[in-house]
């Protein structure tokens, strides 16, 4: 008995299960998603959490994908909300997590989930394929101090377009290098522009309701305001900073007055500035009957793999219910500025006083929630959009530019994006 104990004293123990996770997340943003998989291992000793940077989002799903091929997937990927169809197009490769979690007897409950936000990533039944994680939306920032001393009101955010030029003009005048700018060219100035102004981008309620949809973004409304930056853009009153974030260190460094991103450059945007910041809506312009409507998401959700080792999936689940907890999900929206996924974090934190103490926070949340979506503030779901969204910054790019007017290239846009449409379409014949 002495020399078994002797012996079970000295052997190693168990080792921790150790789950991948890619992601896509650097900087603050990433900082904070390794903590999330830290104090994930700190509560227990079975699982460990192993996240690993792989670059952007479409570098990210590439490197997933190759990994697949060679079976060498993790058991989790975080996707960007623009690939949801490609995703479920990729039949036998996801493991839904609402079959996940029923698998593994994890409670699970869709509706405890903001609709806004888990409307990206179910099914016709309503069943959850992935795990909302990260979920923005684009927010107006303005420098304070250039306000200041361009003769505006600090406190007052531009509401309208007409006043964002107006409010530019003056910041220009001042001195500043330009007046505004904007990240995500085609999220910002299509998409949420389109749901902003209950406009559809789309047919079949923007691909929601099936793969034959159309684009049709090409609208008077849409063309009008890209011929207004187009034209302001020759002042620099608005000032293209090109694709996805490069525009952010042109307002962190104080360059650009008025910025508009996603809420959830807020935790960059508020360690880098060394000025005082303020917080808007989106513009819109109000002679647009509805306008302003809700806003719609960005960001990315995680995707389950499949062909890991069970015990993996096991560990997922338990993840994925930590990730569910209020205070976890609380803490997350207000160290990111992503938005809370579900009703009791959002609650959790407004009891916390954290909008009291810092505000404009709560202004993602109430611009999604403006008003009860319609087919065209659900979001959307159209094949290769990563792919549409490209041709979209092009010809966005050619309009700024002046190498073309705004509606030949929205028009362009939309008929080479309608080609990318049909070729998914046919390449997914039983969806």
């Amino acid at each position: 008995m002495a020399a078994a104990v002797a012996l079970a004293a000295a052997s190693p123990a168990h080792a921790a299960t150790e789950i991948a996770w890619w992601h896509a997340m650097s900087g603050q943003l990433g900082r904070q998603l390794e903590k999330l998989a830290s104090d994930f291992n700190a509560t227990q000793s079975e699982f460990r959490i192993v996240p690993s940077y792989k670059g952007n989002y479409t570098e990210t799903v590439t490197a997933a994908i190759f990994a697949f091929r060679s079976r060498g997937q993790p058991a989790i990927v975080q996707v960007n909300e623009i690939a949801t169809a490609t995703m479920m197009a990729a039949k036998g490769a996801t493991y839904p997590v609402f079959e996940l979690m029923r698998d593994e007897a994890e409670g699970f409950s869709p509706t405890a989930y903001l609709p806004a936000v888990t409307g990206y990533y179910t099914d016709i039944d309503g069943n959850m394929l992935s795990f909302p994680f990260n979920a923005s939306t684009p927010i107006l920032y303005y420098n304070k101090d250039l306000f200041r001393a361009a003769g505006l009101d600090p406190e007052m955010a531009p509401k309208t377009w007409s006043e964002v030029g107006a409010a530019a003009k003056r910041l220009r005048a001042a001195g500043a290098a330009c007046g505004f700018t904007t990240a995500w060219p085609s999220w910002i100035h299509i998409e949420n522009f389109s749901a902003y102004h209950n406009l559809p981008i789309a047919t079949k309620a923007n691909g929601l309701g099936g793969l034959d949809a159309v684009l049709t973004f090409n609208n008077p409304p849409t063309v009008r305001n890209i011929a207004q930056l187009a034209e302001w853009q020759t002042t620099k009153v608005f000032d293209y900073s090109g694709r996805a974030t490069s525009a952010e260190p042109r307002f962190q460094n104080g360059e650009c007055g008025i910025f508009i991103g996603s809420s959830a450059t807020r935790a960059d945007i508020r360690a880098n500035s060394k000025f005082e910041i303020g917080y808007g809506m989106l513009p819109y312009w109000p002679d647009v009957e509805g306008a302003p409507q809700n806003t719609i998401i960005g960001g990315a959700t995680l995707w389950v793999l499949r062909d890991r080792p069970r015990e993996e999936y096991k560990g997922v689940a338990k993840f994925f219910a930590f990730l569910s907890k209020p205070e976890v999900q609380a803490a997350w929206h207000q160290n990111t500025g992503y938005l809370p996924i579900t009703r009791a974090a959002f609650d959790l934190t407004r009891a916390q006083g954290f909008y009291d103490r810092n505000p404009g926070a709560a202004i993602s949340i109430e611009q999604m929630t403006l008003k009860p979506p319609t087919e065209n503030s659900k979001g959307l779901r159209l094949g290769s959009f990563v792919l549409i969204r490209d041709v979209i910054d092009d010809e966005l790019e050619q309009a700024f530019s002046g190498k073309k007017t705004a509606q030949a290239a929205l028009d362009s846009a939309v008929e080479r994006g309608n080609r990318l449409l049909r070729q998914f379409e046919r390449s997914n014949p039983d969806r």
